[in-house]
């Protein structure tokens, strides 16, 4: 499961709404039990590709009559071309979905409700962690069953902490150890920072904000508190370790050379990344052999950010049925535990995230599940894109030293507000 960069997204409900008579000619409309049947599923991750189809061939050998191709679009082109093939009546008819696009697909009839799988007992949501079908629900109805959750954790650099002499980071450490860590570690003379500060979200500052007991949304969701102290107060920690504390390449620096890659090169002591992570690092060869995780170090509480990815059917599709059929087993205990085995990522299914685990020996992955009992889910409603983008455009003046920490925050806080107001 990657999640990179949040990206920006122009509006599209006007020609989505227009999918409503773009729809091809179904050859069957409720499906057919009888026929042979080809599903097409889309996913954007070359690593998730192997263990979605070892679910798609186990499905098969239950319904011989239907058969699955696994279509990989890379994730840079993925939302481009799903929104063009929405639009056109094209798209597949199972849908890899990202709550940063939930709820334009959903609010714009792309996806189907799927509301009767759970009705008639096939899907039962009490089975996800708490939060995760929610991010796929539009008006008390379900349009996505989850799919995967995961958290944010502490990577480091094995071969950088020894050459200084440094302990690895542990459940001990602090925000305070942190920063001491970071500054022994950074040498300018070598070209290596003791952390990298990405004007990222998820695998960014959001998790300070929740460890010190800020907040982005109230708790209906629907109003801005961006501009509370304690979010504030987390955001001045953050943007001092690159401009005051100096322990970060600076965002012009990071949109040369991003994070991971510095990481990967041995320039980068430290970086917050994601548990989609693991498979990436398992394949490159210098972070093999030099990096491992830890849980992020403790504020005044423990936090890190949750989100998850879903499975959704394309409302045009020519096969309703057997495409729901096929979203019950990719979401069933069955199907997750396949999805385990095979290290795609952590199951949102409870109780099954032992096997994603030891499907990655390499690294103590076992932090990202342990995160999972104090994750926060990351804020969300219908605007969340338009007032991402508001953000990562604001605190890029505010982190490149243009505008103060407390006037960016309160930009946010009423920009975000205007959004919501004007999209009810």
């Amino acid at each position: 499961m990657k999640f990179k960069k949040w990206l920006t997204v122009g509006a599209v409900a006007a020609s989505l709404l227009a999918l409503g008579g773009c729809g091809s000619k179904s050859e069957s409309k409720n499906g057919s039990d009888s026929k042979d049947v080809t599903l097409k599923m889309t996913v954007w991750d070359n690593f998730e590709a192997p263990g979605m189809k070892k679910i798609a061939e186990a499905f098969e050998k239950e319904n011989p009559n239907v058969h699955v191709k696994v279509e990989i679009t890379p994730w840079d082109q993925y939302w481009t071309k799903l929104e063009a093939a929405a639009t056109g009546g094209t798209a597949a008819d199972i849908i890899t979905m990202h709550s940063n696009e939930s709820y334009k697909y959903m609010s714009n009839g792309v996806l189907l409700n799927l509301d009767d799988l759970i009705k008639n007992g096939d899907v039962k949501l009490d089975d996800y962690y708490e939060g995760t079908p929610g991010l796929f629900t539009y008006k008390d109805s379900q349009y996505g069953i989850p799919k995967d959750v995961s958290t944010v954790a502490l990577w480091y650099n094995k071969e950088i902490f020894d050459a200084a002499g440094v302990a690895y980071p542990d459940d001990t450490w602090t925000w305070e150890t942190f920063v001491d860590v970071a500054k022994k570690l950074t040498n300018k003379d070598k070209g290596i920072y003791g952390f990298a500060a990405p004007n990222n979200l998820q695998d960014g500052y959001n998790n300070f904000i929740f460890q010190n007991e800020g907040t982005v949304l109230n708790e209906a969701q629907d109003k801005s508190t961006f501009d509370n102290p304690n979010t504030i107060e987390a955001l001045q920690f953050y943007s001092d370790l690159i401009n005051k504390e100096k322990v970060s390449p600076t965002l012009a620096q990071l949109a040369e050379n991003d994070p991971q890659t510095m990481f990967q090169s041995g320039k980068v002591a430290m970086i917050t990344h994601g548990s989609w992570m693991p498979g990436v690092f398992k394949d490159n060869e210098y972070t093999l052999a030099n990096a491992d995780c830890a849980v992020l170090p403790k504020g005044k509480i423990r936090a890190a950010e949750l989100n998850g990815l879903g499975y959704s059917v394309f409302s045009k599709t020519k096969y309703p049925e057997e495409a729901k059929k096929f979203v019950a087993f990719l979401a069933s205990k069955k199907g997750n535990e396949i999805q385990a085995e095979t290290g795609t990522a952590i199951p949102a299914y409870k109780g099954l995230a032992e096997g994603w685990v030891k499907s990655y020996p390499e690294f103590k992955v076992q932090v990202f599940v342990d995160e999972l009992e104090y994750g926060v889910m990351r804020p969300f409603n219908a605007t969340t894109l338009k007032w991402e983008n508001l953000q990562s455009e604001v605190l890029n003046e505010a982190f490149t030293g243009k505008m103060s920490i407390a006037e960016a925050a309160k930009k946010i806080q009423e920009g975000t507000d205007k959004i919501i107001k004007e999209n009810k």
